[in-house]
């Protein structure tokens, strides 16, 4: 099911391309193709910058300009970013902007990657040390201290294998952004710097560094200070002829934003437990399909967001575990055991749900605390109800009569007169039956009781 939504939104985006501000692309005119990033870098960013690089292709673009401020994201989408600008036939220039903006993290390593790297004054780049659930898979947000590697000194073996890990994921980051820096002639040292030890510099100090290429106010002035640079792509260098160029802004469309709602932990993890909760209400009470119908549409579209975002299964199996002892409580009397189990295991496995500690692709607390207290609220207190209403013996109807006591008023073979509920009834046997003789109705036909015996005592004396 998954695969089949993303398909038929794929071809709904064949039919419906990307948005794109001014003219068509046959109006003969040399045109510039702006994009923006702006917040967490995730799926639905690659996927606009894809469709965005598609749009630059189908004009011809001159060049692609990624105006970005970012304070980081997921790895897998930076790096298909990263792939895509590599692999251009139109140059990209990567614009740190407006004032006040920063390409952080993830936005430093596509900052770099690009062939012209610039920002505007006011603004910082920096900061990409890579973090993982936590933290650093040392258990903090911050690099290792110096004379300390990896913190193998806290922690003994734990601390040791912690430490390893987290010298493997920097020193592959460390890796991946010197060899961006030497393809693109940039400061490697800094780079370096920049992810163990977090660096950050304004735009002013990464010009004089050699972290960047230029600086200008806004786009125009950029395009100004780029006619006549040389970039170099598939092997080949080429001139930048940027002056007059007419400046097309290709905008996120409705597949991109409704991939970024889908992709946005919150709402990924509560299409989830909604889900869950419809399909469990449709189970409780069959034939209600407006709940199942609900539930299951929702936990596909959650998995659907599952698929792509950077899942800890381990987090899903808690989560789904702590339903099974919530549900559980409320058909086993364990003295509270299983629904505080329950619900420690819902929380602990809501916050590690999410695989990174990327900015932007966490599940907040309030969701967090809202969704444990109504999970528990539910499933505690209001399936226990409905237990204990179905265990309720009936009051009315055939049903309630089966089973109830009555007196003999007369005695008979097969069929007679008994008062069940001070009510006279006609009634059947099997066996003959003295006055005042007590029986129990073992079935209803219409207004004749079948009845038997209740026991084995003398009837009474009239």
């Amino acid at each position: 099911m998954p695969y089949l939504l993303a398909l038929l939104l794929s071809l709904a985006a064949a039919v419906a391309p990307a948005h794109a501000d001014q003219a068509p692309a046959n109006d003969g005119r040399r045109v510039a193709v702006e994009l923006h990033i702006t917040g967490p870098i995730g799926p639905a960013t690659g996927d606009y910058i894809d469709r965005g690089f598609e749009e630059a292709e189908h004009r011809d673009a001159a060049i692609i300009i990624i105006e970005m401020d970012t304070p980081g994201g997921l790895d897998t989408a930076m790096r298909g970013i990263i792939q895509k600008i590599i692999a251009s036939p139109v140059p990209v220039v990567t614009y740190v902007a407006p004032s006040g903006a920063r390409a952080a993290s993830a936005g430093t390593y596509i900052l770099y990657a690009s062939h012209v790297a610039a920002m505007a004054p006011g603004t910082n780049v920096g900061a990409a040390t890579p973090v993982q659930i936590g933290g650093l898979p040392g258990g903090g947000s911050e690099p290792p201290a110096k004379g300390k590697p990896g913190g193998a000194d806290k922690g003994g073996q734990g601390g040791a294998e912690q430490g390893t890990m987290e010298r493997k994921i920097t020193n592959d980051a460390v890796a991946y952004i010197r060899s961006l820096a030497q393809m693109r002639g940039r400061n490697a040292e800094w780079a370096e710097k920049a992810v163990r030890e977090a660096a950050s510099l304004p735009a002013k100090e990464a010009l004089d560094k050699g972290v960047i290429d230029l600086m200008a106010v806004d786009v125009h002035e950029l395009l100004d200070k780029l006619d006549g640079r040389k970039v170099t792509i598939a092997n080949r260098e080429r001139v930048l002829h940027t002056k007059g160029l007419a400046l097309i802004q290709v905008r996120p469309d409705w597949r991109t934003k409704l991939l970024g709602v889908l992709t946005d932990p919150n709402v990924a993890y509560i299409l989830m437990l909604v889900g869950i909760y419809g399909l469990i209400y449709e189970f409780i009470s069959p034939g209600m399909i407006i709940p199942g119908v609900a539930g299951l549409i929702c936990l596909v579209l959650a998995l659907f967001a599952f698929q792509i975002l950077p899942i800890n299964y381990t987090g899903l199996g808690l989560i789904l575990l702590g339903i099974a002892f919530m549900v559980g409580e409320a058909f086993v009397p364990s003295f509270g055991a299983l629904g505080i189990g329950g619900v420690i295991a819902f929380i602990v496995g809501s916050i590690i749900l999410m695989d990174t500690s990327a900015p932007g692709f966490g599940i907040s607390w309030y969701v967090i605390m809202a969704f444990t207290l109504a999970s528990a609220g539910f499933f505690i207190l209001v399936i226990s109800l409905l237990v204990k209403s179905r265990r309720v013996r009936v009051v009315t109807g055939k049903e309630e009569l089966v089973g109830s006591a009555g007196e003999v008023l007369d005695d008979f073979d097969t069929s007679g007169l008994v008062r069940v509920h001070s009510e006279i009834w006609s009634a059947r046997t099997d066996v003959p039956l003295k006055k005042g003789q007590r029986v129990r109705v073992k079935d209803r036909e219409g207004l004749v009781l079948a009845v038997e015996p209740e026991n084995q005592s003398q009837p009474k004396e009239s």
